[in-house]
């Protein structure tokens, strides 16, 4: 197992918990008054790429034997020669005058309805977790600034008390709406609300009772699993009250509330919460022919109610599901299909299932990639992907979109997007602490970690001056500080990505292929496709020489 540095001496970054692969804790809270680099480049944007103290320092990196096959053992291949993507802008390649902020870093997927983002990065699925719920405002308002998708998850219908489910349907769904419309006041056409629907929300209507409130307005997206886990979603709840409202829902609620020692326990103590769990999706489908029945009449049920455009969600299962999902998504005319490795994130799933059950992402991505290039191989249309899993870095993103070029077009990012909204709620609650309850900040006053860098909203966020000039003084106080963060933290994202691509001479993230990465030892090599770097271009390289 490799073992990461929880301190980065160039950045000035300190992981609080266990460092992982993607730069994050393997527990990230709420709370947390830094540094990771997430946690960092959400006040101090692009600044954050640069090593510290310029002028007093200079600094070398130690990553240059990768152990392993990992994202950390992908190396990103150089080009001192050439433009490509310059769409239209070829006199200025001719020139000689390109600079890296002439990337374009826009995209779009989908089938027949396309949907444009400025960034090729959405969100993973916020759905029935109580932090979800609590950081929502900034989480929605700061992915429609920044034209990025986000994905409101599973069961949100369901366990919202003031629902009203009558005979088992959804009649009102405020909390669902909730999240809908504060995403939707500042959407201007880039990005897009994505909702999950799981085994639960299929029973309770909830594909129904969007059509007829937004209809086209937002994307619907169908559930297989998810990377952290292998069975159905869950929550953990700490009131008896609230568990036994839940298994009136439906849901299977653990321990059982209505056992009387279920109850003893807890009111003595011994037992302090219950888990809260979905159904298991498809266990009445044997193999690949009735699922593959099922789902294509599950995709026809949601265009008849008038979707447009439909994406699904897969998790880390092997071979045979990564291959159901292609070719499923690809059959039925999806927009998006979404592939989420193990090392992907989680609020609430079983901490040794998520250890050890699953495909790593590096292993799935690769195989994804081998399996669209057999279906495109035969003249069939492979549907659009977005890789998810572990990534929270504008390397990881790059090195995930050549591995997956050029089918890959989406980035998803689950807890790597959440930090800016935690951190900007701490800071305006602390700033304004008449607000800290209702927008649940969790400090008092700013940290020193905080405070180095100002002790106000304009000195602390490096985005907060554009964001200004963009909407208007008099727009800025409705602006949760969680959004002006995931701002400041895109910003940091893609002023990286830019720099990534202008250094393989492409200047549209369409232009990112297979050969702008190369494998860094043997092993990566082999389970990838990916060339080991010396033999990368070696056959051009003997060509020059020889020639």
């Amino acid at each position: 197992m490799n073992h990461w540095s929880k301190q980065n001496d160039v950045l000035g970054t300190t992981n609080r918990g266990n460092a992982i692969e993607s730069g994050l804790c393997t527990l990230c809270r709420a709370d947390c008054k830094g540094k990771c680099e997430t946690w960092l480049s959400s006040l101090k944007g692009r600044e954050t790429l640069y090593p510290r103290d310029f002028g007093l320092v200079t600094a070398g990196s130690g990553n240059t034997a990768p152990v392993g096959v990992s994202y950390n053992a992908l190396r990103i291949q150089g080009s001192c020669h050439g433009a490509q993507g310059m769409n239209g802008h070829e006199d200025k390649a001719r020139s000689g005058d390109c600079l890296f902020t002439d990337v374009s870093l826009g995209t779009s997927f989908g089938n027949t309805v396309k949907t444009h983002c400025r960034l090729p990065l959405m969100t993973g699925a916020l759905g029935s977790t109580f932090i979800a719920a609590k950081y929502w405002n900034s989480f929605a308002v700061g992915c429609a600034l920044a034209g990025i998708p986000i994905v409101i998850g599973e069961n949100v219908v369901g366990v919202d008390r003031a629902s009203d489910l009558t005979g088992g349907r959804i009649q009102s769904a405020p909390e669902l709406e909730r999240r809908i419309e504060t995403y939707l006041r500042y959407h201007d056409g880039m990005g897009a609300i994505i909702v999950q629907l799981n085994v639960e929300d299929a029973r309770n209507g909830v594909a129904e009772y969007l059509a007829g409130k937004y209809g086209d307005r937002i994307i619907i997206e169908l559930k297989w699993g998810q990377g952290a886990k292998n069975i159905g979603g869950e929550i953990e709840v700490n009131s008896l009250d609230y568990a036994l409202f839940l298994k009136k829902r439906g849901y299977l609620v653990d321990p059982d509330p209505e056992a009387p020692g279920v109850r003893e326990a807890f009111e003595s103590g011994a037992v302090h919460s219950f888990a809260r769990h979905s159904r298991l999706g498809y266990t009445a489908q044997d193999g690949y022919a009735q699922v593959r029945e099922t789902f294509l009449a599950s995709v026809a049920h949601l265009r008849e109610l008038g979707f447009a455009r439909i994406t699904l969600k897969t998790g880390a299962y092997g071979m045979e599901g990564l291959a159901m999902a292609i070719r499923l998504a690809s059959e039925a005319g999806l927009d998006l299909l979404t592939i989420d490795g193990s090392g992907g994130g989680t609020g609430m799933s079983p901490w040794n299932m998520m250890e050890h059950w699953g495909v790593p992402s590096l292993l799935l991505h690769a195989k994804a990639h081998e399996y669209a290039s057999l279906l495109a191989s035969r003249g069939q249309r492979v549907v659009d992907l977005g890789f998810a899993g572990g990534i929270a870095k504008e390397t990881g993103i790059f090195k995930a979109l050549a591995l997956g070029a050029p089918y890959a077009k989406m980035i998803c990012m689950g807890r790597a997007m959440m930090i800016p909204g935690f951190l900007g709620t701490n800071i305006e609650g602390a700033l304004h602490p008449e607000r800290r309850e209702a927008i649940h900040g969790n400090w008092d006053s700013l940290p020193a970690t905080v405070a180095e860098h100002g002790r106000t909203p304009e000195e602390i966020f490096a985005a907060w001056h554009s964001l200004s000039e963009r909407l208007g003084k008099d727009e800025m106080p409705n602006i949760p500080y969680g959004a002006v963060a995931m701002v400041t933290l895109m910003d940091k994202l893609s002023a990286g990505l830019q720099q990534l691509l202008a250094g393989v001479r492409k200047f549209d993230v369409s232009a990112i292929r297979r050969e702008d990465i190369a494998s860094a030892n043997r092993e990566t090599e082999r389970e990838t496709g990916i060339p080991f770097i010396t033999t990368a271009g070696d056959e051009a390289a003997r060509r020059i020489l020889l020639g």
